[in-house]
């Protein structure tokens, strides 16, 4: 039933950009809207490869697959993004070549893509230049992009230690690395967590796994792991919950916790994906892109498992939702029915390709100043929780206290 009135949404979607003609939206795309959109009005979205990012690269099929290739055109940055950064500024820039590209999207914004939508907006400033889950500083390319919008690392510090409250945990063990904790977002992002565990009576504990990136390279880290998670439930006990900051450390950790006992709330980019199915031996071949269906036959064998009540995720891929949802969101305020920088459009936007997941966000604080910013927004989706039957936790409707937004 979800996935058909999906459907039905994007048929009406479509009738109405058929509708609407020559007619064209008369605000500047800060205000939400292009002079020159109309019917004819192209999307570009910009992402890595399957190879490396397959879920990002799905979500924009997805949307093109819904629109067609006459409308919705897709390009991908290089796989070793971070030494070929001329490339990537080449690839995303070179589609404002196209007279009728009205949006350009890029998930993930690699190094790079400020400088694109620099030189993009110099050429073409009718362009609608939207960032997600940029690796850039947000300030750096918020002062490029018309829209950022990249993983809650505030809010979500504060509701994951919320969940794992409510779901009776009494410990929460944070695991990471250096070269991680020297980002902003997860060190601001693990400060929130370490005081939401003082408001909520948890015990907050760090630990440090190996860098992938390093001398023991992936195989070493994620072994690291498997010995050590036996060490810290005996250590922490049953009822700790477990975050670590690297996809690569997250199937192992996963695998453990399913053997020896914890929770998981949600890893750092969930998605059903993330860690479960190589945890599991799962096959989802034959599922690939339905995410309804990938997360029913995650669910049925975290049930088989033991872990009913004490394993979440994202329902649907953030990867998936971002690439699809902000390439929606451009479309829906090119044709006049969207406001640019509103986060409930923004919401609204996501949830046409995460039907029965809600999605909630804010605008993003600078730690240090205090100031809001008017184009770079923190969001996230609801948490759910695996079992039979699984459940939301509910947590975007929870009101995050304002003092979290500058807790660094």
């Amino acid at each position: 039933m979800k996935r058909v009135i999906s459907t039905l949404l994007a048929a009406v979607m479509l009738l109405a950009l058929t509708a609407c003609g020559g007619n064209s939206a008369e605000s500047t795309p800060s205000d939400g809207g292009s002079d020159s959109a109309s019917d004819t009005f192209k999307i570009g979205i910009v992402t890595g490869t399957v190879s490396q990012s397959e879920d990002d690269r799905r979500g924009a099929e997805a949307f093109q697959a819904m629109y067609g290739e006459d409308r919705v055109v897709l390009a991908t940055y290089p796989d070793n993004f971070t030494d070929e950064v001329e490339t990537t500024i080449q690839k995303i820039a070179g589609l404002a070549d196209d007279p009728d590209i009205k949006a350009i999207v890029v998930n993930q914004a690699v190094p790079g893509t400020t400088e694109a939508f620099r030189q993009i907006k110099e050429r073409r400033p009718d362009i609608l230049c939207i960032a997600g889950e940029s690796h850039e500083d947000l300030p750096e390319i918020g002062s490029a992009a018309d829209l950022v919008c990249n993983n809650d690392f505030v809010a979500r510090g504060y509701l994951i230690i919320r969940t794992a409250h409510e779901l009776g945990c009494t410990d929460f063990v944070h695991i990471s690395f250096p070269r991680h904790m020297a980002y902003e977002t997860m060190s601001r992002r693990a400060a929130v967590m370490q005081k939401a565990c003082e408001e909520f009576g948890i015990a907050f504990h760090q630990e440090t796994a190996p860098d992938p990136t390093s001398d023991v390279g992936i195989a070493g880290a994620q072994a690291y792991i498997l010995e050590k998670v036996p060490e810290w439930v005996q250590t922490y006990g049953e009822k700790a919950a477990y975050f670590c900051t690297n996809d690569a450390h997250t199937e192992p950790l996963l695998k453990q916790l399913f053997q020896y006992g914890g929770y998981f709330i949600e890893a750092d980019l969930p998605s059903p994906l993330m860690g479960y199915p190589g945890a599991l031996g799962l096959d989802l071949t034959e599922e690939a892109g339905d995410f309804e269906a990938i997360l029913a036959k995650v669910e049925d064998a975290v049930v088989e498992a033991g872990g009913a009540g004490r394993f979440g995720t994202w329902a649907y891929s953030y990867g998936y939702t971002t690439s699809a949802g902000l390439a929606q969101h451009a479309m829906n305020v090119l044709n006049g029915e969207s406001d640019l920088t509103d986060m409930d459009d923004i919401a609204k936007a996501y949830e046409v390709f995460s039907p029965g997941a809600e999605w909630n966000g804010s605008g993003y604080t600078n730690a240090t100043t205090g100031v809001k910013s008017d184009n770079i927004f923190l969001v996230y989706q609801d948490t759910y929780i695996m079992g039979d039957p699984g459940y939301y936790m509910g947590s975007t409707s929870v009101e995050v206290p304002e003092e979290y937004f500058t807790t660094a």
